[in-house]
């Protein structure tokens, strides 16, 4: 495919500076996993990026995805496909089929829906999406400047309870999606207040591992992984924009 070589030369520049970023921040960039934003891209571009080393898919919409899991299906292994954008109640069970991890879990009552649908004897991985920025346009949990938010914390706490009481779901930390500006540096209070976020919770709530934090994309993924990220969702960096 003539564009493996592009994809192949920014996937190398993309991880030579997630790995610097996470050095720089003393931490291992092995502990970092980048997911690759494959929305609005067709399948022969995706399978493109998996012949380039991608493991980990990342796509908005349930729908769009269908027709890419199954173009793929026949890849030895398949990749990983991570829902990361909002997911509607009446797609919960398409999704608990065909997704390895879900990064948009932001009311007990999507959680609920989804964890009906999981396989019997299988635990889904899922994030819980939380809006640590205060935007009225961004989904997730209501927590504005996260734990210091007291008020929204205590709130919040009754859902999460009932979220992780849930057996067929595996709460594996939290994610969020920072404001849009052209200036990474903006993004870091967000991606700070979800880690200590996190961290509050880990104490409160130690049946869970609460390990992911997913967070910074293609403009901000340094900010993210020195605040603590430990997944990236990428698109722009990896693919071009369209059109390119």
């Amino acid at each position: 495919m003539h564009m493996i070589p592009k994809i192949t030369a920014n996937l190398c520049a993309l991880r030579e500076q997630m790995a610097a970023a996470a050095l720089q921040a003393g931490r291992d960039p092995a502990d970092v996993t980048l997911v690759a934003v494959t929305k609005t891209h067709p399948p022969e571009v995706v399978a493109a990026a998996v012949a380039a080393g991608m493991r980990d898919l990342g796509e908005n919409r349930v729908q769009e995805a269908l027709g890419k899991i199954a173009a793929l299906a026949h890849l030895a292994p398949p990749p990983a496909w991570h829902l990361i954008g909002h997911l509607q109640r009446n797609k919960a069970k398409l999704a608990a089929e065909h997704f390895a991890l879900v990064h948009s879990i932001d009311s007990l009552r999507l959680a609920a829906a989804l964890a009906r649908y999981v396989p019997s004897g299988r635990r889904l991985p899922i994030l819980l999406q939380c809006n640590v920025s205060g935007e009225t346009s961004k989904e997730g949990f209501t927590l504005a400047g996260g734990a210091r938010n007291q008020a929204a914390l205590d709130a919040l706490l009754p859902q999460l309870e009932a979220i992780l009481a849930l057996p067929s779901l595996e709460v594996r930390g939290l994610m969020t999606i920072a404001p849009f500006t052209d200036d990474p540096e903006a993004a870091r209070p967000h991606f700070r207040a979800l880690r200590e976020l996190r961290d509050t919770l880990a104490q409160r709530f130690p049946q869970a591992t609460w390990r992911e934090l997913s967070m910074g994309m293609s403009d901000d993924f340094a900010v993210a992984i020195a605040e603590g990220a430990t997944i990236v969702r990428v698109g722009r960096a990896i693919f071009g924009s369209r059109g390119e």
